[in-house]
């Protein structure tokens, strides 16, 4: 973390391990009271925008989506790392309101309220004469709501909150320091002075958080001299790509900062397979500039078995899709997913560990489908029940590869299986992880084939997402009698 200028970008150390764990970038928080909430980016799956609580800033838990309907949220035609980009999570005047944009459903953000951050939202108020991405939503002192977005640099405008109309002609507030893509803006008062935080460098390598202070919301702004105030950029810092930030203070008075960063793994270059994460550090304050010191994270990253039960759980989405559209209950525990007439159909939750164990019993009679690991459609590794056939099927953009195929009886369960790579391995050959797929039947447990998780890393399939572990419909209906997903990180190290 940067403390003493773009000359010593990591004063102190980096977190190791984020607060949550998995595809959830560009974090947004606030806090009511003893409890702080927060929420992610969502892109192209649905219900959007996961909000989470805690207690404690360590850890957290999911509690509902801001955009649970298919009123509120438009992913039918969204692209992969399309859909809904960084939110901006606030409380003001007793209501809770997220800002957002749906890239894939323009033009302008979307506005949403709620008594409960748990649900339900309103339906969204929309913001057309903004464009761009990432907004932001702020109060002044006398009660004018301000929204500042990203749009060739900052830009800001007075915002009827009701109508969603703007109220002033937009204004270029800020340009950055310089870096590239200057985004992510949050706008805050602490004491006499305003300050604007925000993103710069873009969401990989270079990215960095920046902050500048004026006598008011809008300026004019003095940029930190010791910007980037956090960065992990030119580090061998064990996450990367550290930016997207967002200040909260305590209840005591005390600060802190939650970021997005990813943990790259693997020989040079190295590949990220999770996702954008959040993670959170304290703060202080040194001569009025807020400067992040020691890591807030877990003791380690908890381990987690889940089964698809009687409902579906909160961490379940849809790529395209809300998942009680296409995956239903069909009796006697078992669901229905039915592909959609525009193709493939993937309902699933995050990958959110190194190490995975996922397992499912699928009945394909009426159409082809089963378990897969994916980071979009094109990259995955799907292990594939046609009739009494089962597949493993890799797909890496262009190329689709059958690794092998087994005979399927009814009882058979399918299993992929992710082996992250260890440390202090060093060959040009050592990705990330490994995707196993395997199929056990009354014959036995049959290895069928294999993968180098590099190919679904995103800087393989590039974009914004990570890992997502489901089942998925080829086309027809596919019958899933069982899932299971079962994760846990191995002990940190390098």
């Amino acid at each position: 973390m940067c403390g003493g200028g773009r000359g010593r970008l990591f004063v102190v150390p980096m977190p190791t391990r984020p607060v949550i764990s998995g595809f959830h970038p560009d974090p947004s928080v606030c806090r009511v009271g003893e409890t702080y909430y927060l929420a992610c980016s969502s892109f192209e799956y649905a219900p959007g925008v996961p909000i989470f609580r805690s207690d404690d800033l360590v850890t957290w838990t999911l509690i509902g989506h801001a955009l649970s309907r298919p009123s509120q949220l438009r992913v039918a035609d969204a692209k992969p790392s399309g859909g809904i980009y960084a939110p901006t999570l606030r409380h003001h005047d007793g209501r809770f309101w997220m800002i957002t944009t749906n890239v894939s459903d323009g033009p302008g953000h979307l506005l949403v309220t709620a008594d409960d951050p748990a649900g339900p939202w309103s339906e969204p108020v929309r913001i057309e004469g903004a464009g761009g991405i990432d907004p932001d939503i702020a109060w002044d002192d006398d009660g004018r709501c301000l929204i500042t977005w990203c749009d060739a640099g900052l830009r800001q405008a007075e915002l009827d909150p009701v109508t969603g109309d703007l109220l002033t002609e937009p204004q270029l507030t800020w340009a950055g320091t310089g870096g590239a893509h200057v985004e992510g803006p949050h706008l805050y008062r602490v004491g006499d002075l305003w300050y604007l935080l925000a993103a710069e460098g873009g969401t990989a390598a270079g990215h960095m958080v920046t902050i500048a202070r004026g006598p008011s919301p809008s300026g004019p702004w003095e940029p930190c001299p010791t910007n980037p105030v956090l960065s992990a950029r030119s580090t061998d810092a064990s996450i990367q790509s550290t930016g997207h930030a967002d200040l909260v203070q305590r209840p005591d008075g005390s600060w802190a900062i939650v970021f997005l960063a990813v943990r790259p793994r693997g020989y040079f270059p190295s590949w990220h397979v999770l996702g954008r994460e959040t993670f959170a550090a304290d703060v202080e304050w040194r001569d009025g500039w807020p400067v992040p010191t020691t890591p807030i994270q877990p003791a380690a990253i908890a381990p987690a078995r889940e089964h698809l039960g009687a409902e579906l759980g909160g961490e379940w989405v849809g790529a395209h899709v809300f998942p009680d559209e296409v995956l239903r209950p069909a009796g006697d525990g078992t669901w229905r997913l039915t592909a959609t007439p525009s193709g493939r159909t993937f309902v699933g939750r995050r990958q959110e560990h190194n190490r995975v164990v996922a397992h499912a019993r699928v009945e394909a009679s009426a159409g082809v489908g089963g378990l897969e690991i994916r980071l979009d459609a094109t990259h995955a590794v799907t292990l594939e029940v046609d009739g009494s056939t089962v597949r493993a099927v890799a797909r890496i953009g262009s190329l689709t590869s059958v690794l092998g195929e087994a005979p399927l009886d009814d009882d058979a369960v399918l299993e992929l299986e992710v082996r992250a790579s260890p440390f202090g391995v060093f060959s040009p050959q050592r990705g990330p992880d490994e995707v196993v797929a395997r199929v056990e039947s009354a014959a036995g447990r049959r290895e069928l084939g294999r993968l180098d998780g590099r190919y679904l890393s995103t800087e393989v399939a590039a974009g914004f997402t990570g890992r997502m572990v489901g089942v998925v419909a080829e086309r027809g209906d596919v019958v899933v009698r069982s899932f299971e997903y079962r994760g846990h990180d191995e002990p940190e190290s390098r």
